[in-house]
Parts: C-alpha cells; sequence; structure tokens
C-alpha cells in the first residue's frame, strides 16, 4: 500500500481531530439531534416514515467512499442502502413501541466502550489496547469547537450508527430471551433425535411412465397456485423481455485502420528524446510510468521480445487486450525487488486535496527533523512526535519489503534507487518524507519502459451500419411475433431475460443498462424499445411478461410445479398396481423387488438406495406399520408402500441439558431475522424509480 493510501485508510491527525471536534459536539448537546433540517423529498415511505432523499444521498456518498477500494459501484450500493433504511425506520419504531433507549450514562459506554465507533482512531496498533483515556482527552481539547460541518459529517458517519446498533442489539436482546421451548417438546424431540426404525420398502418410480403421457394444463396449475397461494406470492413485481443484440464492435477494417496509425508513429517514437513529451502529444491511451519495474513484475505481452529489443529500439505494434502498442526501453537499472524504509511524513495535502500546512512551513520542519536525527536524535523519537503517516506511525515509521511501484513515484525511487543505509528528504503530492533504506533484496535488471498505445475503437461506418439495422429492426417489430419473424430474417438470436425488477441496474445476458430497466417499467406488454446502446452493441427490447404483487402467474410458475402435478397423476396411475396384504404380495403384484433398509433415523430423511423421502421416513416410525403393509404413500421419487420391521432407540450421542441448550438457540437464532417478519407487514412505499 502506498503511504497516501495508508494515509487515507488510516485516518492522519486531520481525521484524529474532526473525531474529537465531534465528540466535543456530542458531549456538549448530551445527545445527537439535528436542528431545522427540513424534507425536501422522499424516497419512499415505510408505515407512514418517510426516508428522506437528501439524508440517504448524503449516506449513498459514505457508502461509496467506504466500498470505493472494492470497485463496488454507486448504482449497486442503492439498493443494500435502501433495504438497510428500510430495515432502520422499522427497529425503531418497534424500540420505540417498546420505550427502549440509549440513556445519558451509558452514552459513554457507546462512545468509549467495547463497541466505540473510535476504536481505530484511537488503538495502539502495537498492543491493540483501546486508548479511552486519550480519546476523553481529546474531547477536553477541543470542547470549544464550533464547527458544525464536521460535527454534523462525524455524527452521520459514526455516532448515529453506534446509538443505533445499539438499540438493535437491546431489541433483539429482549427479542430472544423471550423465546421458549416447552419441557415436552425438549424431551419429545430428544428421543425423535435418537429413534431408529427397521423397514422394508417396496417402490415403483415415476419415471416409470413417460412424462409425454401426461398432461398438465393451465387450469390445474392456477388451482394449485390458489390452493398453496402463500406460497407462490409475488412481493415484487418483475418484468420479462426477448432482446436481440447489434454489434458496433470494431471491424477488422476498423482493426487495420489502428495498426496503420499507430504504425506511422514508431519511427518518431524510437528517434523521441523525451518519451513522456512524445506520448502526450502521440495522444497514447496507456500513462507513462516515468519509473524502473524488474522483469519478475513485468505483466506484459510479449515481455522478452521487448526486452530483448534493447534500450532505445522500439518494438511492435503488438495487440495488448483491446489495444494496438508499441513498447520502448527507455532505460534499464540493478534494482531490488523489494525494500523496507522507515520515513517521517510532513503532510503539506491530506485526503481530499485539503491544504494541511504551508509548504514552505513543511520544508522548515523536514529539514530540521534530518538535522536533528544527523545530530543523534532518536528517528524513532522523531517519528512519534512529528509524523503525519498514521499508517507507519506506531511502527517507526517503518513500512517491510514493499514491492516495486507500490509507493507514489518519488518515494518509490528513494527506496530502490538507493543503497541500504542511504537518508534524504523526498518530496511527493502529499508532502516532505526524511527516509532512510533499511533493507533490500538482491538486485536484478529493471526496465523503465514506455507504451505508445491506441484503443481498436469502430469506426463511425461501424457504428452507423449497427445502429441503422439495430433502428430497421425496431420499427418493423410490432408484437413479439413479428419480433422472433424479423429476428430469423436477420439471422439473429432473440434471447430471453426474466426476473427483471424496477430498481436493478443490469439485464442478464446485456450488462448494465438502467436506462432499459426503467423503459420496461414504463411501458406495457408487447412495447418494442428503441436501439439501447450498451458497451460494444446496440439492443432491441421487447416486454414479452409482467409480475404483479400478489398471486404469481401460472406462466411464472408453471417451470416449477409442473413436474409435481405430472407426478402426483402419475401417482394415482402407479397405485393401483399395488394389491395385496403382505409386502410380499404387493411386490409380487407391482413386479418389483422389496428393498431393505435399516437404522433409519427419525431425523435424517435421506433413505440409502431411494434418496430424500421425509414420508417415508415418518412413516417408518407409525407404530401402524409394524409387521403390515402401508397404503401407498406418494413420495419425492416414486409411490412407495413400505412394512416396519422393527422399532427402536439408538444410544444418545448427547445428553438431553446439551440438547436442550442446542434446540433453544436454534430457535433463538432465527428470531435474528427479524427484520423480514416486520417488513412482510409493514406498508412500504418505494419511490425510487422517480429519481434513479
Amino acid at each position: 500500500m502506498s503511504i497516501i493510501q495508508n494515509i487515507r485508510d488510516k485516518g492522519a491527525w486531520i481525521i484524529f481531530t474532526i473525531i474529537v471536534i465531534a465528540l466535543v459536539a456530542f458531549v456538549l448537546q448530551d445527545g445527537i439531534g439535528k436542528q431545522g433540517n427540513t424534507m425536501v423529498s422522499e424516497l419512499g415511505t415505510v408505515n407512514g416514515v418517510g426516508i428522506n432523499k437528501i439524508n440517504f444521498e448524503e449516506k449513498l456518498d459514505i457508502q461509496v467512499q467506504n466500498y470505493a477500494s472494492q470497485g463496488v459501484k454507486r448504482e449497486q450500493l442503492i439498493g443494500f442502502l435502501w433495504n438497510q433504511e428500510v430495515d432502520r425506520v422499522l427497529f425503531i419504531t418497534e424500540e420505540k413501541k417498546l420505550g427502549i433507549t440509549v440513556g445519558t450514562k451509558e452514552l459513554s459506554d457507546v462512545l468509549f466502550g467495547t463497541e466505540s465507533p473510535f476504536r481505530q482512531e484511537f488503538t495502539d496498533p502495537n498492543t491493540g489496547e483501546f486508548k479511552v483515556n486519550d480519546a476523553k482527552q481529546a474531547v477536553a481539547q477541543v470542547k470549544k469547537s464550533k464547527n458544525q460541518d464536521q460535527i454534523n459529517q462525524i455524527e452521520k458517519m459514526y455516532i448515529e450508527p453506534s446509538i443505533e446498533n445499539r438499540l438493535r442489539n437491546k431489541y433483539q436482546a429482549l427479542v430472544v430471551k423471550g423465546v421458549q421451548v416447552p419441557t415436552w417438546m425438549i424431551q419429545k424431540q430428544y428421543n425423535e433425535s435418537n429413534s431408529i426404525a427397521n423397514i422394508n420398502i417396496v417402490g415403483i418410480p415415476y419415471a416409470s411412465i413417460s412424462d409425454s403421457a401426461i398432461k398438465v394444463t393451465d387450469d390445474e396449475v392456477s388451482k394449485y397456485i390458489k390452493e398453496n397461494a402463500a406460497a407462490y406470492q409475488v412481493e415484487e413485481a418483475t418484468k420479462s423481455i426477448n432482446f436481440v443484440g447489434f454489434s458496433a464492435a470494431p471491424t477488422s477494417v476498423d482493426s487495420t485502420t489502428v495498426f496503420n496509425t499507430i504504425s506511422t508513429l514508431k519511427e518518431d517514437f524510437q528517434a523521441a528524446q523525451d518519451p513522456a513529451v512524445f506520448l502526450n502529444k502521440a495522444g497514447s491511451d496507456l500513462p507513462y510510468y516515468n519509473s524502473y519495474i524488474s522483469t519478475k513484475s513485468l505483466q506484459i505481452p510479449n515481455k522478452e521480445a521487448i526486452i530483448a529489443a534493447g534500450v532505445g529500439n522500439a518494438y511492435g505494434p503488438y495487440v495488448d487486450g483491446k489495444n494496438y502498442t508499441i513498447a520502448k526501453v527507455i532505460g534499464v537499472k540493478q534494482w531490488p525487488d523489494s525494500a523496507s524504509v522507515r520515513h517521517i511524513l510532513i503532510a503539506t495535502a491530506g485526503q481530499n486535496g485539503q491544504i494541511i500546512r504551508d509548504d514552505s512551513a513543511a520544508k522548515k520542519l523536514i529539514d530540521s527533523i534530518k538535522s536533528a536525527i544527523a545530530g543523534g536524535v532518536s528517528f524513532d523519537e522523531m517519528v512519534l512526535k512529528y509524523s503525519d503517516d498514521a499508517g507507519s506511525k506506531e511502527k517507526g515509521g517503518k513500512y517491510e519489503m514493499f514491492p516495486q511501484a507500490q509507493m507514489v513515484g518519488p518515494f518509490n525511487d528513494f527506496s530502490f534507487d538507493n543503497s541500504v543505509g542511504t537518508k534524504g528528504v523526498v518530496k511527493t503530492d502529499f508532502g516532505y518524507h526524511y527516509i532512510e533504506v533499511l533493507k533490500q533484496t538482491a538486485k536484478s535488471p529493471a526496465y523503465k519502459i514506455a507504451y505508445l498505445s491506441k484503443v481498436i475503437l469502430p469506426s463511425s461506418e461501424t457504428i452507423g451500419v449497427a445502429s441503422a439495422a439495430a433502428a430497421a429492426f425496431a420499427s418493423a417489430s410490432k408484437d413479439v411475433k413479428s419480433f422472433n419473424q424479423e429476428a430469423v430474417k436477420l439471422n439473429k438470436q432473440s434471447f430471453p431475460a426474466s426476473g427483471i425488477k424496477s430498481m436493478d441496474y443490469e439485464i442478464a445476458g446485456i450488462g448494465e443498462s438502467r436506462s432499459l430497466v426503467r423503459w420496461a417499467f414504463e411501458k406495457d406488454l408487447n412495447a418494442v424499445s428503441e436501439p439501447t446502446e450498451v458497451g460494444d452493441s446496440y439492443f432491441v427490447a421487447i416486454i414479452t411478461g409482467e409480475e404483479k404483487v400478489g398471486l404469481a402467474s401460472v406462466a411464472s410458475v408453471k417451470p416449477q410445479i409442473e413436474g409435481l402435478l405430472r407426478d402426483q397423476k402419475k401417482a394415482i396411475q402407479i397405485k393401483q398396481n399395488f394389491k395385496g396384504n403382505t409386502i410380499e404380495e404387493i411386490a409380487a403384484s407391482a413386479k418389483t423387488i422389496i428393498q431393505p433398509a435399516d437404522s433409519i433415523n427419525f431425523n435424517y430423511s435421506m433413505i440409502p438406495g431411494i434418496g430424500n423421502e421425509p414420508k417415508l421416513v415418518g412413516a417408518a416410525f407409525n407404530k401402524a406399520f409394524l409387521n403390515k403393509p402401508s397404503a401407498p404413500i406418494a413420495g419425492n421419487a416414486g409411490v412407495f408402500v413400505i412394512s416396519v420391521k422393527s422399532q427402536g432407540a439408538k444410544a444418545a450421542t448427547q445428553d438431553l441439558a446439551s440438547f436442550e441448550a442446542d434446540l433453544i438457540n436454534r430457535t433463538r437464532s432465527v428470531i435474528y431475522r427479524t427484520n423480514i417478519g416486520l417488513k412482510k407487514v409493514a406498508k412500504i412505499k418505494d419511490n425510487r424509480m422517480e429519481v434513479y
């Protein structure tokens, strides 16, 4: 991690100051709260409580910052934050009903206890100790601060979420502790967990009857859905589309044009004395890295050939991903692969470019530090007293064995271009560093390479042809039938995409296309879209289906339950094959064999050689079937008749007390998903479609 990355990640003194200012404000205000925060607009309501758009956007910005390093996009976080806000409103409402609060005395524990939002900033990285007294002393030092903007920011980022978390924990604890399991149920389940049975099975699989011989009608599916309505509820509306793509990717002609263009620059590139100036003028699509990288660390195509061309010689053009590239070795040095240093940073600029101190003041201070160390003052003492790099401050300013190109340029070059023991002052965009090189690996060749690179882009003609073809297709498509017919005429494949939700940002098979999702929810069935550009293609879509909130449609559910209903019909036919008063007679009439299954456990639904059959396992513990055949049982894979040979118990592997504790814990764990139940009964209005 580079120096500036550590500064950004860990905070440094500017973050320290902001936090303690917020703490002071919190103590002075004896609580949190916003004054005069009027509602501009609402993204939605939860049981009549509004979710303010401005507040939502502020929290969204914070989430974007938090997840930036993971490559998560803003659009992807909107749904996550919305669900978080809905849960927050639901829990706050329940907490108020129950009178759950955070008192004045408890507030101190929230701010400075084990759940403190400031533990990272005030924790000793060497010992892991949370410096509570340091935090409280910092509060005392800034009591008179009146920077309301900073106070509000820290309240939103740290303090309010921490208090809400404490309230949530109290609510969950109250609910969870109220859950108990009756003694009779514990004993019953304990006995069942140790029960075993030995049975004989006669079965005929559903596969013995061809699927094509059994028809399932839409009316039958509809009836089943209504009879099992609770299991087939649509909680969020969806749309289904078919789409056809028209590629606007670069053609071979476009590729050749880019190749020829970059080739004409090769001679001038090789002759150029200043590669940075030349690449800037030529408009290279790869930035110039003005430093060295070892052969081992170079991750480029044709590495060996580029190096073999020698210093000052250009190699290429060659294909590098979506680019044509010409590489030129500018220089070679003997550098270590990794290095360890220690440093002191006197910062001039912070995370967002804000000025921390004047450049001349920083230079004067770093020169004084350099002189003091040269005069015998401890380096460690100077680090603790002056360094603004929180990422290394508590480690004596050290960064251990980091690879080339990880640190900011001047810092990187000093660390690798100088021998062990070298000390000096280096200036970066973030301030002045006094650096000492402590350790290095063995040296090997490292190369400075300049890359003249051009992206292979489609020509305006290629784009125009694709766009015109997509527009003509959209114009000729009036409904699903004509849409499919036109696709066949063009030898194009029509692809389906179902289950699209109103706040989706991607469509399977298309990619990121928020505009197409919005269109789908603004239009009705059979609507055909205008060509939509996504990546290097134009897509035309038609709306083929929709699911409204409520009972699921036959079309959406039929693929899931058609097999189940077909098996039910097969079961009626198969049952006619079971005749006789004993298991032997039934096996003979069914023209099959008797399969024994021993040591079946009541709590385990898998039967060896048969599969997952919970109905059979349940029947195995029915005393009415001891030495008698059961009625035919329609199971998962076929129809079965069983006869119970014996029922008993195995040796317990767990005593009753521990079984009871596990059962209660399992039961209580479900309660932690309280938000799911609260959402089901809540009245939630979602207006995000009007904004995003």
